[in-house]
């Protein structure tokens, strides 16, 4: 007597073969333009040994973790009778909680726990501004202050005053970096323009801090301003809202001020411009987006370029200053230069979802068929 496969049995097997042979990508590999957890060395490279982490657990090294989150806004420091007192390494639920935010902020899955992605991205050098302020996210994606986009400010909006549409700027300290002046100049020339395109806003260097409303330095370490640098590929610079008017960037960074940065021989290599462009925003008012293509995201991998304005930048900066009326739009992303960071990266982190709507479209396709 001839057996007969049954119907669902086919249906399952053609599903298992399409899974078989679909590309999918490693459980541990990367969203798109994330740094390489195994190879990057910076103040977070630890991190790495967290992966995988999640409610209940207790890991040496989620003490500082948790200090990573407390620095960026995401946590509290817990209360304590002690003189100095210290996170410990229980993943607790504050712990989930904030990382539950960050993800929020960053474009990726929210789970809560500390798979290779969050990790990855917790790995990348970054702006030392918080993400998170008084408990509440200035990032666009966790429901912070912001207008329409992504984009955010500072709590209360401050903004340079209105009658001042010309700020001038004084490069102050560069005794701890061997880029010479005339560099700088034509850098940090480059880099407002770029938002004075976008604006009714003007500026020019002066001569002295005597003469500047913005004065840009270079320190190493503990510079007197409670933000301590930390060393090559952590925090790269900081910047303080209007009118504050202080610029600081990590003297121990490998900066490249000239040339294509994507073709530097160090991996540590960090183009200035696109760090200055990034913190010119904070002093004229504005916080960091969740758009990953923005000027305004707070992580920067190294070797990469980014210093054209994108539609979330120019929305957020305008509404501040207002329109340029010879501003010429946004300039499109060149797809042949390395990308920032987690561009995409909330599609390219789920490639099991992908991979299961196939299996599903297959399913239902062949169960038509049979039908």
């Amino acid at each position: 007597m001839a057996t007969t496969t049954s119907p669902l049995v086919v249906v399952l097997l053609a599903v298992v073969a399409a899974i078989a042979v679909s590309p999918v990508q490693p459980a541990f590999a990367l969203p798109a333009g994330l740094p390489d957890i195994k190879s990057l060395t910076n103040p977070w490279s630890a991190f790495k040994n967290l992966s995988g982490c999640h409610f209940g657990d207790e890991r040496q090294g989620l003490g500082k973790l948790k200090d990573y989150l407390w620095h960026f806004g995401y946590l509290s420091y817990p209360s304590s009778s002690s003189l100095s007192p210290s996170f410990n390494d229980l993943f607790d639920a504050d712990m989930e909680l904030a990382i539950k935010m960050y993800q929020g902020n960053f474009g990726l899955d929210v789970t809560g726990d500390l798979d290779a992605a969050t990790v990855s991205q917790m790995m990348a050098p970054r702006c030392g501004v918080a993400d998170v302020v008084n408990g509440t996210s200035t990032m666009g994606g966790g429901g912070g202050v912001r207008g329409r986009g992504l984009y955010s400010y500072f709590p209360g909006s401050p903004r340079w005053p209105r009658s001042r549409t010309t700020l001038r700027y004084a490069i102050t300290a560069t005794s701890q970096t061997s880029i010479d002046r005339a560099t700088l100049s034509k850098v940090f020339a480059s880099a407002f323009a770029r938002w004075s395109a976008a604006t009714t806003l003007n500026f020019t260097e002066a001569a002295s801090a005597a003469d500047a409303d913005i004065t840009i330095g270079f320190y190493g370490g503990d510079h007197g301003d409670g933000e301590a640098f930390d060393g090559p590929l952590g925090t790269l610079a900081h910047a303080f809202s209007p009118t504050n008017g202080r610029l600081h960037l990590d003297a121990s960074e490998a900066w490249v001020a000239g040339g294509d940065v994507t073709r530097a021989s160090s991996n540590a290599a960090v183009d200035l411009e696109s760090v200055a462009v990034h913190e010119i925003g904070h002093i004229l008012g504005l916080g960091h987006s969740s758009a990953a293509d923005s000027i305004m995201f707070p992580t920067l991998t190294s070797r990469t370029k980014k210093v054209n304005l994108a539609t979330d930048d120019v929305a957020g900066i305008q509404g501040l200053y207002g329109n340029n009326p010879n501003f010429k739009g946004v300039t499109p992303p060149a797809t042949s230069s390395r990308e920032m960071d987690s561009a995409g990266a909330g599609e390219l982190s789920r490639p099991w979802r992908r991979l299961l709507d196939g299996a599903a479209g297959l399913l239902v396709g062949l169960s038509l068929a049979w039908l």
